[in-house]
């Protein structure tokens, strides 16, 4: 007789030999039946095989974030246990709320991300996906050419329906009209049916450069000047997060650079 992974993983559990449930008598003799934890902790593997979570990040728990090494800033431990909070408050009280990432890079903002997604999946049995904001809108550019098969709007309806969107490195591609225009359908759609987005930006949470009052000195500031997030996907969105998500500053050296360097094993 042959047997499928599925079922050789529930024949080993101790709790309910395979059956899915666990049996239990209460305080009065009364026998009671309820879903077994592995049955939980397999949906679970299940829907973050699902996620798209790219191998990369697969690793990528809020257990497995590091806050607390030697001459971490301490908005990195703030932030950590700002996802914590959103995690057990999620979805009564968080009420489709979402986070917004802010930090340069090599802060860990993608690695807290995808932990409080893999967190929601497993202990909050919410649904969820992972997209890079580049690969993203290379995939609906590409939905417009004649040899392919997915049309923009099948690109984009499992963006629109997830329980919880992580969009990582949001503001990421060149701002173009078209740009803004996709970035404002994700995010409209996301806001008018309070779903939960959780996006992550290298860029400061700022206005774009001439929102203000123009003066030559001002203009030539905002000329030398870094680009903010405001420029890369247009003020109106970027005021549309500020009602979306919680915004969450992360500062600190770059830790691949000061920890985690590549090196052959």
């Amino acid at each position: 007789m042959e047997f499928s992974l599925g079922q050789l993983e529930d024949a080993a559990c101790p709790h309910c030999d395979g059956l899915g449930m666990r049996v239990f008598e209460d305080d009065h003799g009364r026998r009671h039946a309820e879903p077994c934890v592995c049955r939980r902790e397999a949906r679970g593997r299940r829907v973050i095989a699902q996620a798209r979570i790219p191998r990369r990040y697969e690793h990528c728990t809020l257990d497995s974030y590091e806050h607390s090494f030697g001459g971490a800033n301490r908005s990195l431990g703030r932030a950590y246990e700002a996802a914590r909070k959103f995690v057990a408050g999620f979805p009564l009280e968080t009420d489709g709320t979402g986070l917004l990432l802010t930090g340069s890079i090599g802060v860990g903002k993608t690695h807290l991300a995808v932990g409080i997604l893999q967190a929601l999946i497993a202990e909050r049995g919410a649904t969820g996906i992972f997209y890079d904001y580049r690969e993203l809108l290379k995939e609906v550019q590409n939905s417009y050419s004649p040899s392919v098969a997915a049309t923009e709007l099948e690109v984009l309806k499992p963006v629109f329906e997830a329980e919880v969107l992580v969009l990582d490195e949001i503001g990421a591609s060149k701002p173009t009209e078209w740009v803004w225009d996709t970035v404002a359908h994700i995010l409209n759609s996301r806001y008018n049916d309070r779903l939960t987005t959780i996006l992550t930006t290298n860029y400061a949470n700022l206005a774009p450069a001439g929102s203000g009052a123009d003066t030559p000195l001002t203009a030539a500031r905002s000329a030398m000047r870094e680009e903010t997030l405001g420029d890369r996907i247009g003020e109106r969105m970027r005021s549309r997060l500020q009602e979306m998500c919680v915004v969450v500053e992360m500062q600190g050296e770059d830790f691949r650079q000061k920890v985690k360097r590549a090196s052959f094993v």
